[in-house]
């Protein structure tokens, strides 16, 4: 199915490289590969997934239009496809969502419907949606074609980590649903199976790690929003986890000021433009060493959809 979605993806996709810095490898104290997905179309690894969903659909059913949910970078990604295919999208985001990734998303065509997440459920509003006008509900992590469509970053990363002679190495992975994460990790176990995805998450929002941990699907209990917005969900989905489950490490679970201090490095270091959920695995690199083994790591950085304010926040209380 990934192999699928690349062939869908092809002449789409933006194939991002894989970044080093000496500086980065001095501070985790073993070499350090970057995946800038925050560089691929709408500013995030989410355009995979949209764009394996959106051209699977068939022509006739496409026309209708999709609807998806999302904080934004599943909401561009969705967006951005749609309105290559030239079909209708509606978009269903919440309130608090950042004012870029909902101004974003207007501007790529899609009609944003934005609701309160503490008292409204996402999921209800766009079934009803979906059921009432017709549209094509494109899920953003617990659905196999984007799933497959995220799994094309793992391709990519099997391929250049042989061309830099890396072979065995943990890929640490920005997780919020586990789209991502198990994507990479079903295509790493076909194509480099000396390389271990491993998800990353913030603290108060670690479901996926307390999940692995416990054998289970576990939920947060805490708050709903937080930093990494991009990566915040109640729980790992019922088709990622089991994937997770069985070829994933532990998961690893970084600080805000962490967070923070990686944006920080990644602009200074790399001239990349991180947003919190998306700098969570480069992270756990640079400052949770004694988690991994070997002479290299590998971290996907997935997205850079942040506002100027948090970014300028980050810049201020790290630069190097």
């Amino acid at each position: 199915m990934i192999e699928a979605a690349a062939g869908r993806l092809s002449g789409h996709v933006r194939h991002t490289p894989l970044l080093t810095s000496p500086f980065l490898d001095e501070i985790a104290g073993r070499r350090v590969l970057v995946k800038p997905e925050c560089l691929q179309h709408t500013g995030s690894f989410k355009f995979r997934g949209a764009w394996s969903a959106v051209s699977a659909l068939p022509e006739a059913v496409r026309a209708r239009g999709v609807i998806a949910y999302s904080s934004g970078n599943h909401a561009q990604g969705v967006a951005w496809a749609a309105r290559q295919h030239g079909v209708p999208a509606v978009i269903i985001m919440p309130k608090d969502a950042p004012r870029l990734k909902i101004a974003n998303t207007r501007a790529l065509g899609a009609e944003v419907v934005l609701y309160d997440r503490g008292t409204e459920s996402r999921e209800e509003i766009g079934e009803a949606l979906a059921s009432a006008r017709g549209l094509s509900l494109i899920r953003p992590y617990d659905e196999s074609l984007v799933i497959a469509g995220q799994g094309t970053c793992g391709l990519e990363i099997a391929a250049q980590a042989d061309d830099a002679g890396v072979h065995e190495a943990d890929v640490l992975v920005c997780c919020g649903g586990g789209g991502l994460t198990s994507g990479i990790a079903l295509a790493l176990e076909a194509r480099a199976p000396g390389l271990r995805a491993r998800p990353v998450e913030p603290e108060g929002f670690d479901d996926t790690a307390r999940s692995l941990a416990g054998g289970q699907i576990l939920r947060n209990t805490g708050p709903e929003s937080g930093l990494c917005d991009a990566i915040v969900t109640p729980q790992p989905g019922a088709l990622t986890f089991p994937v997770m489950a069985r070829l994933c490490g532990p998961g690893l679970v970084v600080s805000d000021d962490q967070v923070l201090h990686a944006m920080a490095l990644a602009f200074a270091r790399l001239k990349l433009v991180l947003e919190p959920g998306g700098a969570v695995a480069l992270a756990a690199a640079l400052f949770q060493p004694e988690a991994m083994e070997g002479a290299a790591v590998i971290a996907v950085a997935s997205g850079g959809n942040v506002d100027a304010a948090l970014f300028t926040r980050a810049l201020e209380r790290f630069a190097p």
